[in-house]
């Protein structure tokens, strides 16, 4: 298929590589004159910014999309958005199955870690499907929202923005191109329209809750009951998540950022603004203006993100749901994690520890750094950080404002939790030998 796949690098490596040369060609192509409106060269480090938050799916952005770059650059981005969501080792097979190639072992398990699923077995399958499902959910998102773009902007422009953000939305991406209402505006323009914002909202849940749920859902026909564990805890978590968050949001902004809109559209925006947090970084409503209680509601939300093996980031709801249902059975004194009438791996819950433990670390470790570097309160680089590290995109405007040092290190909290925070920790440890030796117990005190 590729020389480059019969190299000794291990499936992780090679997809944290992949990644990762995607976005250094992105940067390049997004800095040449053709890429931008004014004709000129864009700063690398800012296209490198841009081509990172576009490839992982994360949406901040240095510039606005719509006022500084070209057409040729809106291209880009949205083609690195589409491999960054799908996973570029989907558009590899695509083009293998175009052509008709055969496609290995070894390839099949590389898909097996790019897609997120369980099995070697029916990969290949699971690959049509998605290329599939994304084609009908980006299409039909774009019919619905060209009904609202087409009479506001003309045909060819309503018809181009609406593909764009229905490609944008379904891979979580959060990119727009509303800046022709007012640089960094997002869909507050949109705010009360109920067809864009339904739209948005199903293809950022759709996209963000995994490839594996949907081969699951075609497979049984809807059937909750014979879904496989995965598939429950995420409709599950997914579906508490959303309702939740969208209470507290209605209460708690009620006076505060939706203090100016009437009783319809304040339920429409609590749900968008519990909806987006997991992991699309739209918004409806000026972020500025969130209460206190707000603002944190939504960085626990970014925190937990979406679902694995799907367009969304964060440490994902099935993590959240292992650690939540971990702590409740050892506050019980029980040894073995319930969920669904079925019994937890300890691998699983050992996993699900270290990936929060890993975020956790790179968040505070980063807001620590660069609260040190710039004058900006912990509040604005916390929601800053959270919002790189998920993939999420939602900023309180600090992002224009950062320096190269703040830059860089946002770009790699961006590719961190694009690639997998844990699976970077894996690509960059120094492979050595377990040595088979139990060590004797020692009790300590905990708590």
């Amino acid at each position: 298929m590729l020389s480059v796949l019969k190299t000794k690098l291990t499936y992780a490596q090679f997809i944290a590589l992949g990644y990762l040369l995607i976005i250094l060609l992105g940067g390049l192509f997004l800095s040449l004159p053709i890429a931008s409106r004014s004709g000129e060269w864009t700063p690398y480090i800012n296209s490198l910014f841009t081509a990172t938050s576009a490839t992982c799916v994360t949406g901040l952005v240095v510039y606005d999309t719509f006022t500084h770059w070209s057409l040729f650059g809106q291209l880009i981005i949205l083609a690195l958005i589409q491999i960054g969501g799908v996973g570029f080792m989907t558009i590899i097979t695509l083009f293998s199955m175009f052509l008709k190639r055969h496609i290995g072992l070894h390839e099949r398990r590389l898909l097996m870690q790019s897609a997120g699923t369980l099995e070697v077995g029916g990969i290949v399958r699971l690959i049509r499907r998605i290329a599939i499902g994304t084609l009908v959910f980006e299409g039909a998102g774009a019919l619905f929202l060209a009904t609202r773009f087409v009479p506001d902007m003309g045909l060819v422009k309503g018809v181009y923005n609406a593909v764009f953000h229905s490609v944008s939305a379904f891979c979580n991406a959060g990119f727009d191109l509303m800046g022709r209402f007012g640089q960094y505006s997002s869909l507050t323009t949109y705010a009360d329209d109920s067809i864009v914002n339904i739209t948005i909202m199903l293809l950022i849940v759709i996209g963000g809750i995994g490839f594996l749920v949907w081969n699951d859902i075609i497979k049984c026909g809807f059937r909750f009951k014979k879904f496989q564990l995965h598939t429950k805890i995420v409709l599950v978590s997914t579906g508490m998540l959303i309702l939740s968050g969208a209470i507290l949001f209605f209460i708690f902004e009620y006076n505060a950022s939706f203090s100016a809109l009437n009783m319809k559209d304040k339920i429409m925006a609590a749900f968008f603004q519990s909806i987006t947090p997991r992991t699309a970084g739209y918004n409806t409503i000026d972020l500025a203006a969130l209460s206190e209680s707000g603002n944190l509601l939504t960085m626990m939300l970014m925190f937990i993100g979406g679902s694995p093996g799907s367009t969304a980031g964060g440490i994902k709801t099935t993590t959240f749901v292992v650690l939540l249902m971990g702590t409740i059975a050892s506050s019980r004194h029980n040894a073995n994690i319930n969920i669904f009438k079925r019994r937890m791996d300890e691998d699983v819950v050992k996993q699900a520890s270290a990936i929060a433990t890993i975020y956790l670390l790179a968040v505070l470790g980063s807001t620590l750094i660069i609260a040190a570097l710039q004058p900006f309160s912990v509040k604005q680089v916390l929601f800053e950080v959270i919002s790189a590290a998920a993939t999420v995109g939602l900023t309180t405007g600090i992002t224009t404002s950062l320096n190269f040092v703040s830059r860089i290190i946002i770009i790699l909290l961006m590719y961190g939790g694009r690639v997998g925070i844990l699976t970077l920790a894996l690509v960059l440890a120094e492979k050595r030998e377990n040595v088979l030796i139990n060590r004797p117990i020692e009790k300590i005190l905990i708590g």
